[in-house]
């Protein structure tokens, strides 16, 4: 039998996070956690991740965090029943640039980058630079630093841990590049498909994060909700499987059974289908290209059941064309368009602007963004899009749109 690969899990105390180790601690003939990170916020869900997969460096980007982290270890350890010098102290790293230490610290096989937003950027670039896989759950860092990802990407060491990009990637095992006619991309249609656009101008935060299928961050709920999630999927396919915007399509499926879908040249299409659980992608993603038994439960085909599919409203839900425009256009664009988008949930989730606004704005900011078309010369670069775009989106949600 092989060795376990050996591997790191970025945002461990987020939804992803918690199921890769949930995979880990599953099959620990395959997996072996030797580090995890997180922002520091909830020391004592850090502390049990740590002593429980007995991992040898802890990275929290919250400086200030490094104390409650090391008494949660202490307290974690003597619930467990351990006495003290039982086990092994891991070491702590923190800061801003604490993630890219852990990943120069310990040689990975696989790096999971579950970190939410465009954080993840500079540890999705550091992981590129070493042989790792990198099982990419953060969307936003192919998004926003797309050519230098692409880059610095060696073929292969990209793998996506999203549902529906698991899917594409599973389907396309089906057929040569050149035999791909198009990509589909399913979408639950979120907590308001239905709804008409007037009908949604008085949504509640509440109602935003009650999402039907998915338990998410509150960032990754509100975009699911906008469908600015699938919006930003749609430029990942771009990305990640070389096929221009214009031949990816959405639709609506809301049994989120079927996670997405590949049509050939000849007219056959293959889906790949599972009922929702994330922990199926995530244990390919981790064991590329090699399937985990028993990763998640099958679809029963011994009982009745129906999938429906339906056109996306455009009208009521603008964010996905608007990511295709900014998804072709390229550049900078879709940094600032994600950029906008994170400041503008922010202040929906703060109460400050109403839901539909976070769509609008973003349009406004895509809009106004013509020195951005430019294809990033570094990561400075796009940290420079995305400031621009978080200052506009703040000023015209703090001026109403003036």
């Amino acid at each position: 039998m092989n060795a376990p690969r050996t591997v790191l899990v970025l945002g461990s105390t987020g939804s992803i996070g918690t199921q890769a180790l949930d995979v880990a601690a599953r099959n620990r003939p395959l997996f072996r956690v030797a580090g995890i990170a997180a922002g520091g916020s909830d020391p004592g869900a850090l502390a049990a991740q740590a002593i429980a997969h007995e991992v040898e460096v802890v990275a929290v980007t919250k400086a200030t965090a490094v104390e409650d982290l090391q008494l949660a270890l202490y307290a974690e350890a003597q619930r467990r029943g351990y006495a003290r010098g039982e086990f092994r102290m891991p070491r702590i790293l923190a800061g801003a640039g604490s993630v890219t230490e852990l990943i120069d610290a310990i040689p990975a096989d696989v790096v999971l980058n579950g970190m939410p937003g465009s954080q993840g950027l500079q540890p999705t670039l550091k992981t590129l630079e070493t042989s790792a896989t990198l099982a990419l759950a953060n969307k936003e860092s192919l998004i926003a630093g797309g050519p230098l990802v692409l880059k610095a990407a060696k073929p292969g060491q990209l793998v996506p841990v999203d549902s529906e990009h698991s899917a594409l990637a599973q389907a396309l095992r089906g057929g040569r590049a050149e035999e791909v006619d198009r990509l589909v991309l399913t979408a639950s249609g979120g907590p308001f498909r239905g709804r008409t656009r007037e009908q949604m101008t008085g949504v509640t935060v509440e109602e935003a994060l009650a999402h039907p299928t998915w338990s998410m961050g509150p960032l990754v709920t509100i975009n699911s909700a906008t469908l600015i999630n699938k919006g930003l999927e749609l430029i990942e396919a771009r990305l990640l499987f070389d096929v221009p915007c214009d031949r990816i399509d959405v639709v609506v499926h809301p049994q989120s059974i079927v996670h997405s879908m590949v049509t050939f040249t000849d007219g056959s299409t293959i889906a790949q289908a599972s009922p929702p659980d994330m922990r199926l992608p995530i244990a390919l993603a981790l064991h590329w290209p090699d399937r985990v038994p028993g990763a998640a439960p099958s679809c029963r085909w011994d009982q009745a059941s129906a999938w429906t599919f339906e056109p996306l409203d455009d009208t009521a839900f603008p964010a996905v064309e608007l990511a295709r425009h900014a998804g072709t256009v390229g550049g900078c664009l879709p940094a600032v368009f994600n950029a906008a988008n994170e400041e503008l949930v922010a202040a929906f989730l703060a109460g400050n602007i109403g839901f539909t606004s976070i769509v609008d704005t973003v349009e406004r900011v895509v809009g106004e963004a013509s020195g951005w078309h430019r294809e990033p010369r570094d990561i400075e670069d796009v940290f420079a899009a995305e400031k621009w775009a978080r200052a506009r989106a703040a000023e015209i949600a703090r001026t109403g749109g003036k």
